[in-house]
């Protein structure tokens, strides 16, 4: 079946997704890493593939900028294509004064500014929080490839110009060890605990938010391949 943001039928996505913002990435992924690559989805340019790496099924597809774009992608990945677990990779702004442009980062866990979350009706605040096995086979992903990432706090906002003009909110969570800031994750988080599905969130600094240090469009669109190599060894040790 295809929803109203997919075109895909059902078993044309495997049961791992690597999910970057930019469609533009997936597709960069899909000529680049995988073998025997199939498009699964075209529908609003979100560019959805299926083809193997290291002889293991691994689909990777576009989710847009913002928690409500990733909302709706992983919702329909987990809840009407079977899928049971998504990688998504992506670029942040550091924040931390010990991380830097091109780091790889992985989120423990998402904080946020933003009410996704109230959707749930928790009458509280939900902790969101990565999957332990993915963490630990990323973690294991990198001893043998040979990328090393930072793990900690990630803030998933849904601002971007906001942090122009108000230095002082990037202060306040960076006093918390909050190491960078990006726009999906917490979505993410949220919307695999309530379809008890798995999530990671890996990340490159693309920019940092007090050093002024960045990278260009197509730089983030192609460039950030341990990201990406991290992502797919990963995957890999979940599939037959």
């Amino acid at each position: 079946m295809s929803t109203p943001h997919n075109a895909a039928n059902v078993g044309d996505i495997a049961k791992t997704v690597l999910m970057p913002g930019d469609p533009l990435r997936a597709k960069f992924i899909a000529e680049n890493f995988l073998e025997n690559a199939v498009q699964f989805n075209s529908v609003r340019n979100m560019f959805g593939y299926t083809g193997t790496y290291k002889g293991k099924r691994i689909s990777v597809m576009g989710s847009g900028m913002g928690m409500p774009s990733m909302g709706i992608y992983s919702h329909e990945l987990y809840g009407y294509y079977d899928v049971d677990r998504i990688i998504r990779i992506g670029t942040c702004g550091g924040i931390s004064d010990d991380v830097k442009v091109r780091d790889v980062l992985v989120a423990l866990g998402a904080s946020t500014d933003s009410n996704f979350q109230n959707a749930y009706d928790l009458g509280g605040t939900y902790a969101a929080i990565c999957d332990y096995d993915l963490l630990k086979a990323a973690d294991k992903a990198s001893e043998r490839s040979g990328v090393y990432f930072k793990a900690g706090n990630i803030l998933s906002s849904d601002h971007f110009y906001y942090f122009d003009n108000h230095r002082d909110f990037n202060a306040n969570w960076k006093k918390l060890g909050v190491m960078a800031v990006e726009m999906e994750t917490h979505a993410l988080y949220c919307v695999a605990a309530a379809l008890h599905k798995q999530a990671l969130g890996i990340f490159t600094v693309s920019d940092h938010l007090y050093t002024g240090e960045s990278v260009d469009a197509e730089s983030r669109e192609k460039t950030f391949t341990d990201m990406m190599k991290l992502a797919l060894e990963t995957a890999i040790q979940f599939e037959d």
